[in-house]
Formats: structure tokens, C-alpha cells, sequence
């Protein structure tokens, strides 16, 4: 039953990410109606706000995907899965996840720990005038997303496991799990 609850407790930080990206995306639409309204009705260009679209967009893209791994909307070839056994199922996604998520998260991650450090120290700046004043920031969302990525797939793993020792089936029905 640790394994279980384990899952379950990842599985929250996965579905807590999607919320702040539903935020974000929130932010994004007041930001872009924001901008729309400057440029057409009062003739006024923000450089920030618009980097400011791509930022949010990509915090957007970056945090929901351990969420999209959590409700099992990631991408896979449903063609052959979903004629599979539970176990079966349990079997592809333990594999793919060891093999393939894992290790690229974990690699990512690192290497991007080093591309937000790099810029925090050097105090890079947009290079447009008016732009951000702190590229950082936006960088720092890639390692804390990859590595979101990877606690999600530590879930996905536990969930595997738990499914081919019988103990629980969530994850593997054909509908996405709900909490």
C-alpha cells in the first residue's frame, strides 16, 4: 500500500502543475487582450508584454506536461495499447518510461540547471529595448519542468508497478484518471 499512496502523492504534484498552468493560461489571455487593446485601440506597443505572451505560453506548455503524463494524455501508440491487457499496458509504459522519459528528463534537467544559471550570472536581458529585464527566469522554467516531468514519471513507474503486481488498475483504464 506504499507504493499507492506514493503514486497518489506524486500523482498531486502532477495535477497541482496543471492547475498553475490553467492560471498561467488565464494570465496569458488577459496579457494578450491586454496587448490587442494597446495596439489597436490606443496605438501603443509594449516589447514586454509581448515577450511576455511567449514566456507564459512556454511556462504554459512546460508545466502541464507531467500533468498531460498524470491523466494519461500523453502520446502513444493507441493502435496496438489499448488491444493490451492492463498488464500489458503496465508493461509498455514501465519500459518506455525507464528507457526513454526518464533519462532524457533527467538529462535535460541537468544541462538546463547550467542554461539558467548562466544566464541569472551574466544578467541576460532581452535584447530588444523594452524587452524582459530577466531572461533567467524563463530559462529556470525548463530544468524546473523537466524535472517536474521526471516526478511524474516516477509516478507513472509506481503506477505501473502496483498495476502488474495486481494491487491497483488506475491509469490504465481507458478513460483518464480523475482525482
Amino acid at each position: 500500500m506504499f507504493l499507492v499512496k506514493l503514486e497518489k502523492t506524486l500523482g498531486k504534484y502532477s495535477l497541482l502543475l496543471g492547475k498553475v498552468s490553467a492560471v498561467l493560461l488565464i494570465l496569458l489571455l488577459f496579457n494578450v487582450f491586454y496587448d490587442v487593446l494597446m495596439r489597436y485601440l490606443f496605438n501603443d506597443v509594449s516589447i514586454a508584454m509581448q515577450e511576455l505572451e511567449w514566456h507564459l505560453y512556454s511556462a504554459i506548455f512546460l508545466l502541464g506536461i507531467p500533468f498531460g503524463l498524470q491523466v494519461g494524455g500523453h502520446v502513444r501508440v493507441d493502435l496496438v495499447y489499448e488491444r493490451l491487457s492492463i498488464r500489458g499496458r503496465a508493461w509498455i509504459d514501465l519500459i518506455g518510461t525507464l528507457i526513454f522519459l526518464l533519462p532524457f528528463c533527467l538529462l535535460v534537467g541537468y544541462y538546463g540547471v547550467g542554461f539558467a544559471k548562466e544566464a541569472y550570472e551574466l544578467g541576460e536581458t532581452s535584447g530588444d529595448p523594452g524587452g524582459l529585464p530577466a531572461r533567467w527566469i524563463i530559462k529556470a522554467v525548463i530544468p524546473v519542468a523537466f524535472f517536474s516531468i521526471a516526478i511524474s514519471g516516477l509516478g507513472m513507474l509506481l503506477r505501473c508497478i502496483n498495476a502488474i503486481r495486481g494491487i491497483s488498475e488506475d491509469g490504465f483504464k481507458h478513460e483518464p484518471i480523475q482525482h
